[in-house]
């Protein structure tokens, strides 16, 4: 037995119906129906002879789209003049003209659906792509399908506001104002009220600055001070390995120098203290991913997958300039104003925020003051539009030649911060020794604007 493609075929008639009986309702209509919704070839060419009367400021009734259809000699395709008739008499209440719009739209979404999933399978019997471009390929349709699902109407702004108010006072008994993550650094959770979901958060630096091993502190943090230690955290590293990046939060956890790690040279108490940092982050819900190729797509299918299973609330990406970008773009300029827009698009899919690492020009370098600005962002300024917060670390005893001028202190400056204040520059303390970042209590504003 043949299936039948799914349609609604009385919500289709009682669409065109309505538009006969108040004409005004196509202004409407035409803004959330496309001629492809329509299932029915006579409803095609009926729909199609109302909007060309409608952008020629034409009257719409019986005799005019006749006339039309007449004209382009598809009156008996689309059922003659009786079956135009007819469509007004099947219409239960032009009150409910929402809702057959509505119903047209569902049986076309399933036909796309459909559709896709034909040419998902034809591409696939090709063989032309390799797995991970086909993948790619396949989730990117989806994704482009799920996305024209979710295109609404305007929004009326009382419901707006009914929103922001619900928010409110779920917040309102939060400790501390912190409506969002809790990064365990007291300076950074005043200014940005916790990291909240749906942020791409760049934090940038030149080499050496420990922007990898402030992340990592941030993902400890993270993963212990919210959601009573069970906090998801994801990261995606695609400079340093898995145990790489796990030695050093071990480093930071038990007290132990890195290099003692590395080495296995450590005293009896130290063993015991190693031992004790391992249980410790053993408990957190962190998870890596040391893959060096990696595609946005592969990271937003592995984060979809954890996010399905509740275990997903930060997401690490070290560092953004080596995800692996689109072969057909024209220049690395537009893969990174690619990946960055795609990394904001999955934060507000996954609704988590995202925290990736990013390079800064070496053009830093050739200044006397050589403090990053956002100018010195690599490859793309997409970065900086894309994101909601920029930071940069800066070390000047970096820069200085004698080791006794060295002062382990590091600034991380907010360059822009698209829900709170920017120019801020926050103080920290960096043993390197131990990847570890400790805030200090003083906080420098430097000129820049407010967003």
């Amino acid at each position: 037995m043949a299936k039948s493609l799914p349609h609604h075929h009385e919500a289709e008639q009682s669409v065109l119906g309505t538009i006969f009986l108040d004409p005004k309702q196509i202004a409407g209509v035409i803004d959330q129906l496309n001629n492809e919704d329509f299932f029915d070839q006579s409803h095609i060419l009926i729909y199609q002879a109302m909007k060309d009367l409608y952008n020629e400021q034409l009257q719409i009734d019986y005799a005019s789209v006749a006339s039309r259809l007449e004209r382009t000699q598809d009156l008996q395709k689309a059922g003659g003049s009786k079956y135009l008739y007819q469509l007004s008499e099947a219409v239960p209440s032009v009150k409910h003209l929402e809702t057959y719009i509505s119903l047209v739209r569902d049986g076309s979404l399933k036909r796309q659906v459909i559709k896709l999933a034909g040419d998902i399978l034809e591409r696939g019997y090709q063989g032309e792509d390799d797995s991970g471009d086909y993948m790619t390929y396949a989730e990117e349709s989806i994704f482009a399908l799920a996305q024209k699902r979710k295109t609404s109407e305007f929004a009326e702004l009382s419901d707006v506001m009914r929103d922001v108010k619900e928010k409110t006072e779920k917040n309102r008994d939060k400790k501390g104002g912190i409506t969002g993550l809790r990064t365990g650094f007291s300076n950074m959770d005043e200014l940005t009220a916790g990291l909240q979901p749906e942020e791409l958060i760049i934090l940038a630096a030149r080499p050496s600055m420990g922007k990898s091993a402030f992340a990592m502190n941030l993902a400890i943090n993270v993963a212990k001070r919210n959601r009573d230690g069970l906090a998801g955290v994801a990261i995606f590293s695609l400079e340093m390995s898995n145990e790489q990046l796990a030695a050093r939060m071990l480093s930071s956890e038990s007290n132990i120098e890195n290099n003692k790690i590395k080495t296995g040279h450590l005293t009896s108490k130290e063993w015991q203290y190693l031992e004790g940092g391992m249980q410790s982050l053993s408990r957190l819900k962190i998870v890596f991913d040391d893959s060096s190729a990696v595609s946005v797509a592969d990271i937003r299918a592995k984060c979809r997958k954890l996010a399905q299973e509740g275990r997903l609330d930060f997401v690490v990406i070290d560092y953004l300039q080596l995800i692996k970008g689109d072969d057909r773009s024209g220049n690395r300029q537009e893969e990174v104003a690619k990946i960055s827009s795609s990394l904001k698009q999955m934060a507000r899919e996954l609704k988590v925020p995202i925290l990736a690492l990013s390079q800064l020009s070496r053009d830093v370098e050739k200044r006397e003051d050589k403090r990053p600005v956002l100018a010195d962002l690599r490859e793309s300024g997409s970065i900086e539009q894309d994101a909601d917060i920029v930071m940069f670390l800066f070390r000047q005893d970096y820069y200085e030649r004698k080791g006794e001028n060295k002062t382990n202190e590091v600034e991380l400056s907010i360059a822009k911060n698209r829900q709170g204040m920017a120019g801020i520059t926050l103080r920290y303390r960096f043993d390197t020794e131990f990847s570890r970042f400790t805030a200090q209590t003083d906080r420098e504003e430097d000129n820049f604007n407010r967003d």
